[in-house]
């Protein structure tokens, strides 16, 4: 059964993602920047609040994923807060400077994660190679790769990800984001994906419901 991923901004965007049959949400803010790590007490809030799984975007600064010893040591904590009040999962991406996996700042978000899905986002777009970027984190374990594919949205890449999904089989989910809208669904559909992510924004700063609906009805 194919599910949908709403990155939600605020509450009103994850409640709206709750009420418009979306399977999960990322939690986040500041999308104009690509997402940053919303606050322990939006965190909370939506933890409570919510019925569907969390996973929450670690994410302590814009820019490139290239990060400090106190960068990850910031992200390792937002991690295990994440666990301690029963998060699904967390959403994060470490890069060494030339680009590759960060594997050791990886690992070490992971060893935080404890029972809780690990999602690796956009960062891997940025990667020199894709399909050996996933076999790295194929073997470290990750569960899921958020990706458009490459540079741009995952509609300019339609033929990567399905590339991606055909490789990766059954041992970590390729879940296509980046633009997918319900004019484009049907042809992001046709890489295979059984997750889709997407903002589900509409002219206004929080997720739409009509959106969220209509993503949902176009997967089933």
């Amino acid at each position: 059964m194919r599910k949908l991923e709403v990155c939600a901004n605020s509450i009103e965007s994850a409640l709206n993602a709750q009420n418009g049959g979306a399977d999960r949400i990322e939690l986040c803010v500041e999308l104009s920047v690509g997402g940053l790590t919303p606050s322990k007490g939006m965190i909370q809030l939506a933890n409570e609040l919510l019925e569907i799984p969390i996973f929450v975007l670690i994410r302590p600064r814009s820019g490139g994923f290239h990060y400090s010893k106190m960068e990850l040591e910031v992200m390792k904590e937002d991690v295990k807060f994440c666990a301690e009040i029963g998060c699904a999962g967390v959403v994060f991406g470490a890069l060494t400077a030339d680009r590759f996996v960060n594997q050791p700042a990886t690992e070490l978000l992971m060893d935080a994660a404890g029972f809780m899905d690990v999602t690796f986002h956009r960062a891997f777009d940025s990667v020199p190679n894709l399909f050996e970027a996933m076999d790295t984190l194929r073997e470290m374990g990750v569960q899921r790769i958020l990706t458009s594919g490459g540079p741009g949205n995952c509609v300019d890449n339609i033929d990567t990800i399905g590339e991606l999904i055909e490789e990766a089989e059954d041992e970590l989910i390729i879940m296509p984001g980046g633009g997918v809208r319900p004019e484009n669904i049907a042809l992001v559909k046709q890489t295979g994906a059984i997750e889709y992510h997407s903002s589900a924004i509409a002219g206004g700063v929080h997720s739409d419901l009509k959106v969220i609906k209509a993503l949902k009805k176009a997967i089933t």
